[in-house]
């Protein structure tokens, strides 16, 4: 009690709550630039904290955090544009609902929707941090590859029309994150001796191209509509931020178990908001009585997305409170920030440093509080995007892309890449291939190789991966999710053909 007094205490003075008040804007506009993500924001943050104390200037970056997770909402429902790749499930119907004029409505499901499952995961991380750290730890490379695997197989559920083209897609991304190094050795493959492939496909020009340009030049293709100055998305201004808490406490079930899932991988090393998201909004897919209306503004589907992502920000902090090991970039980032002022990090943090522990605790509490007061507070202002004309909306966005495609890594060949990736996605939109697959393939490639080539290199022998239990749970449900999406699909025919068949009668 002492040590929660404490932290308490150094949390609410007014200087700290202002500093995180000024995180969590700056959070939520990083985040909301397709690009620049919530890792770039934390990396610009940090040196401003070296002269604060501690536990403030941790409050300060942990506020930027959760307002990262919220921020990439905004692009993804106006413009259909993931600005983090922790949003991209979010497009799937926050756009689409945008589009059918309720663009306050979606905005207001998931900026509500990522606060409570801020607020969920961090009463998880409060009660079960150092038990769930323990086992997280305990997960070997076997168990991260069929994690990956049963990870991969949302790819069935989000084919879209065409199971094939579906699947295509999936193995399109998978090959995309073949190109350059590969993660162990570092050796160069598949590059064909193209100098603007030797450093490979990083993944944010990726997503920002079959995202963002694909996307914005299907909005272009009719000339007569963009010159008589149409907006993306067209609706009422008014969000009614108190009737859309309710529609997603109204949802209790999709809530939880979306957030539980965030917190889960969020406390798995390396895997992180881009793969809860997605998780989060299959496995509320799967569990609802009307699949087929995800992906055209389901509510419950912006609700699973952003309470997942935002679950990871607790659940990432569990392995770095209880064994010192980063969970993200971000986490490592933080425990950077500890260690600057001293701090040793591992087991013995919570019993010598309780009052920055339990500070840390507070200030995601409060963190997640500030970012819903600056969200609904600038939901407004936001909103003014989704009356700007495309003419005009169209080459801002598009030079944004741009700038952080570049400053990724400060590379004029990303642009070029860029470019290249942004004509292939505009392709296979127009081909009626779904995008999703492939971001997602090219997301869990590379983790997928690297965790197989590391239970290989430990030990040969290839039984281990089914005679491991937790590894083994993870094949299955992988087996099980399958099975499913096909008995999804199969239903699915047989419906649209008795359709047919009682139409032509």
């Amino acid at each position: 009690m002492e040590d929660f007094l404490s932290g308490l205490t150094q949390i609410f003075t007014f200087a700290t709550l202002i500093y995180m008040l000024a995180g969590s804007v700056a959070g939520i506009i990083a985040a909301a630039i397709p690009g620049f993500t919530v890792t770039m924001a934390i990396v610009l943050t940090l040196p401003l904290t070296f002269t604060m104390e501690p536990l403030q200037g941790i409050a300060v970056m942990l506020s930027v955090y959760v307002g990262g997770y919220t921020g990439g909402l905004i692009s993804a429902a106006l413009l259909g544009i993931p600005g983090t790749p922790s949003s991209v499930a979010t497009t799937f119907d926050a756009f689409p609902m945008a589009r059918k004029g309720e663009p306050g409505r979606a905005l207001s499901l998931g900026v509500w929707a990522s606060f409570f499952g801020t607020v969920i995961s961090t009463v998880v991380l409060i009660v079960a941090a150092p038990p769930l750290a323990i086992f997280a730890v305990k997960l070997g490379p076997w168990e991260y590859f069929s994690l990956i695997v049963f990870a991969l197989t949302i790819v069935a559920s989000l084919v879209g029309d065409s199971v094939i083209r579906g699947m295509l897609a999936g193995l399109i991304g998978l090959a995309i994150s073949t190109v350059g190094p590969d993660p162990m050795m570092g050796r160069p493959r598949f590059d064909f001796s193209i100098e603007m492939l030797e450093a490979g496909l990083p993944f944010l020009v990726v997503l920002i191209g079959i995202f963002a340009i694909s996307q914005l030049a299907s909005e272009v293709e009719d000339k007569s509509e963009v010159r008589s100055g149409n907006a993306l998305v067209t609706g009422a201004i008014d969000f009614q931020t108190w009737k859309v808490m309710k529609e997603v406490l109204m949802r209790p079930v999709n809530l939880i178990r979306s957030s539980i899932v965030g917190v889960l991988i969020g406390a798995l090393p390396g895997a992180g908001g881009s793969i809860a998201n997605l998780v989060a909004y299959d496995q509320a897919k799967r569990a609802s009585k009307d699949p087929d209306s995800f992906g055209k503004g389901n509510p419950d589907g912006v609700v699973a997305s952003e309470a997942g992502n935002s679950a990871t920000a607790g659940g990432g902090l569990i392995p770095l409170i209880g064994l010192g090991i980063p969970g993200s970039a971000v986490d490592a980032i933080l425990m950077a920030s500890l260690m600057v002022h001293g701090i040793s990090v591992g087991p013995r943090l919570i019993m010598d440093h309780g009052d920055l522990v339990y500070g840390m605790f507070i200030a995601m509490a409060v963190a997640s509080l500030l970012m819903l007061i600056v969200s609904v507070l600038s939901m407004r202002l936001f909103l003014r995007v989704a009356t700007v004309p495309k003419w005009l909306i169209v080459p801002v966005v598009m030079v944004c892309c741009a700038v952080g495609s570049f400053a990724l890594n400060n590379r004029v060949t990303d642009l070029y890449l860029l470019g290249f990736i942004g004509v292939a996605g505009y392709v296979l939109r127009a081909l009626g291939y779904s995008l999703a697959p492939l971001v997602l393939g090219v997301i869990l490639g590379p983790i997928a190789e690297t965790n197989l080539r590391r239970a290989l290199m430990t030990d040969g022998d290839p039984t281990l991966f089914v005679t491991r239990p937790i590894s083994l749970l993870f094949l299955i449900a992988a087996v099980l999710s399958i099975a499913w999406a096909i008995r999804g699909h199969l239903k699915q025919r047989n419906k649209a053909k008795r359709s047919s068949d009682a139409a032509a009668s």
